[in-house]
């Protein structure tokens, strides 16, 4: 049912539809631009509730739904009777239109699959890519195709079926005489009539069986045929089927074990970021890796690990019903499991189970696949930060969307970081042509604001580094006799790059308005006002400039906005590591406070021999005491004082002090 058609439209308040017109049953929603493209579908349980989410406030929407109802003209749905028609219904229409909105998961790459045409009188067993065909029977994907190429050479000499090209097939046909691969017994040659089509047939079924994870009857029967020949004396017989054998553990051995009961599952994994997820799966059959794929795709939505595990399990199997196994192991359940496993079984033809394992063989395997998922996004990022020409894009693009005189080829951003206003600190990270210098990178504590503050800190912080710009750049002296010298970057005594020399071509703070505000007070109150300032705030990845009222709004797509975000993330997680270690510190300290006899003097002294609460606690009185001017008693005292300490921080996770970082604290 449609919603009234839209006005001339100026955003979605335009083409909302009227209170109380859309129905509260379940169903499936479009939204299409102006044009009339469907550029958004998704379902509901409750069409009126799910609907109305997006006529909210645009300022409270996630980045990419904002972009989605402001470019769409109208919305439309569809009642259904049950949740399990909506996700069908779903995934037809996802389909059908390709939706510029919703998340797509493509390949990386192109993945080989190993085919058997069992739907011809005579199946050929095939490694071929791409769209699945009816009557075909496929198992994989896996890495390369050479691998599954060389398992197939091995296992047609135990399992001798066709495998030549319809060509060579029909000529031998004609000629009366087969090719190599019968001549050399890896092909029971049914072109010639050596074996009948059933004959040919059951061998296609061992085949399938075996590569299906069947494979321990096919082992034992082998081997009681082989003892049987030597038995009889038939040593020739005996040697082939030891050969046979042996072929099939060649071939198992390419094929880890990874479960012990045998099972058939797909083990599935992602790792994420504001705006990419890589996705890795395992299929696992007989208990035994048969092939992986994996995906790098945008995320579009303000979704979660849940909502991100529906989209793919979606994608994935609901227009394959061959390919859902028994047992589907996710990260995190999505909202609507019941609704899958009654789907998925419906399409299998038998229960299918969808959970996340807690322990034992498939969590051990999951942790690996999500091991994989990172590498995957890690890769992926590093050759796009890597690439010249993406890098040169990206600095463009800044320089055009904030209107800078010249490309910033130095960048610097800021972030504070705090616990409930203590031990605040900042970090000050470094991107020069698009790529990280990290030995420019610098630390600060903040000491001048009480409490939590960041817009405080950001001024004092911004108010230091560049107080020592100008400083440094008063103690630089001109080189005599150079008609271009200017301030000198490096010290002449040392002949190291002085710390805060060089002026950067853009500042970057982690924030919003009054982050931004604050910063430009402070180059303001220090007389700079030739350097560039801007914010890149978390929420809805909006760069903010001083003095605007309105974001600068850069495409989701955008290496501009991808390098600053890198830049913004980079500030985060260096100042994250900083408060951490400062928070391990204080830790210790505190810990160590009530224990008679110790000063300050040996609490440092401890301190730094051994670098963290962890490794305190799992030392020995007697290495305690070795520490200069502890005692037994003393070091009997502070072994009970470090074992009734909590084993965590606040933040759940034991740290320790890195004391060889390398890195400057200011």
């Amino acid at each position: 049912m449609p919603a009234r058609p839209p006005r001339s439209r100026r955003g979605p308040l335009d083409y909302r539809p009227e209170p109380g017109s859309i129905p509260t049953q379940p169903g499936v929603y479009r939204f299409r631009d102006p044009r009339g493209r469907v550029i958004y579908v998704g379902k509901a349980k409750n069409l009126r509730a799910r609907l109305s989410s997006y006529f909210q406030d645009i300022r409270h929407l996630h980045a990419r739904t904002a972009t989605m109802v402001t470019t769409a003209a109208s919305v439309e749905w569809t009642v259904v009777n049950t949740e399990v028609e909506a996700l069908q219904l779903e995934y037809s229409w996802i389909k059908e239109f390709d939706p510029r909105f919703n998340v797509k998961y493509r390949d990386d790459k192109s993945y080989p699959w190993l085919a058997v045409t069992v739907g011809d009188e005579f199946p050929r067993v095939m490694v071929g890519r791409g769209a699945k065909r009816k009557g075909t029977r496929y198992f994989g994907p896996y890495s390369h195709a050479w691998a599954i190429r060389e398992t197939v050479d091995i296992l047609l000499r135990v399992f001798p079926m066709r495998s030549c090209s319809n060509g060579v097939f029909k000529r031998s046909q004609q000629i009366g005489r087969p090719c190599l691969l019968g001549y050399i017994d890896k092909c029971a040659a049914p072109c010639v009539g050596n074996v009948s089509a059933e004959e040919h047939r059951e061998i296609v079924d061992d085949f399938c069986d075996f590569m299906g994870g069947q494979t321990r009857p096919f082992v034992r029967r082998i081997e009681k045929e082989m003892y049987a020949a030597s038995d009889r004396m038939d040593f020739e017989k005996a040697a082939r089927l030891r050969d046979d054998l042996g072929a099939m553990n060649r071939a198992l051995e390419k094929q880890a074990v990874v479960l012990g009961d045998g099972s058939d599952a797909d083990v599935i994994a992602l790792s994420e970021d504001p705006l990419e997820v890589a996705v890795q799966i395992f299929y696992v059959r007989g208990g035994r890796i048969r092939g992986q794929r994996g995906w790098v795709a945008d995320r579009v939505d303000e979704g979660g690990t849940p909502e991100l595990v529906e989209d793919f399990l979606l994608q994935l199997y609901t227009g394959d019903s061959d390919a859902i196994p028994r047992e589907i192991l996710v990260p995190a359940l999505p909202p609507d499991v019941e609704t899958f496993e009654q789907l998925f079984s419906e399409l299998r033809g038998a229960k299918v189970q969808i959970r996340v394992p807690q322990r034992g063989d498939k969590k051990t395997l999951q942790e690996t696949v999500a091991t994989n998922a990172a590498q995957a996004l890690a890769l992926h990022k590093t050759k796009r930060a890597s690439d010249l020409t993406t890098r040169n894009r990206a600095l463009e693009e800044i320089q055009e969307a904030l209107e800078l005189e010249e490309v910033p080829l130095r960048m610097e951003c800021y972030d504070i970081s705090n616990l409930q206003g203590t031990e605040v600190v900042a970090s000050m990270v470094v991107f020069e042509d698009g790529l990280a210098r990290k030995s420019e990178y610098r630390r600060f504590v903040i000491r001048g604001v009480d409490g939590q503050n960041d817009v405080a800190s950001m001024h004092e912080v911004i108010t230091r580094r560049f107080r020592r710009l100008l400083d440094e750049q008063a103690r630089s002296e001109l080189r005599p006799g150079d008609e271009h010298s200017g301030p000198m970057l490096v010290d002449p005594e040392t002949g190291r790059p002085r710390k805060f020399a060089y002026a950067p071509g853009l500042v970057v703070v982690d924030g919003g308005p009054p982050q931004v505000a604050a910063a430009q007070q402070a180059l303001a109150e220090l007389g700079i006002d030739d350097i560039p300032v801007c914010g890149l705030a978390k929420r809805l990845e909006e760069v903010w400039l001083p003095g605007q009222e309105d974001p600068v709004i850069l495409p989701r797509s955008s290496e501009g906005l991808y390098l600053l975000q890198r830049l913004r993330d980079e500030a985060h997680r260096f100042a994250i590591n900083h408060h951490r270690g400062r928070r391990s510190k204080s830790m210790v300290e505190s810990v160590l406070d009530d224990v008679p006899g110790l000063g300050e003097v040996r609490r440092k002294t401890l301190l730094k021999h051994f670098g963290s609460l962890k490794r305190l606690r799992e030392a020995e009185v007697e290495e305690i005491a070795q520490v200069p001017g502890i005692g037994t008693r003393t070091a009997t005292s502070i072994k009970e004082a470090v074992a009734a300490a909590p084993a965590k921080g606040k933040t759940g996770a034991m740290v320790s002090i890195n004391t060889a970082t390398g890195e400057i604290e200011e």
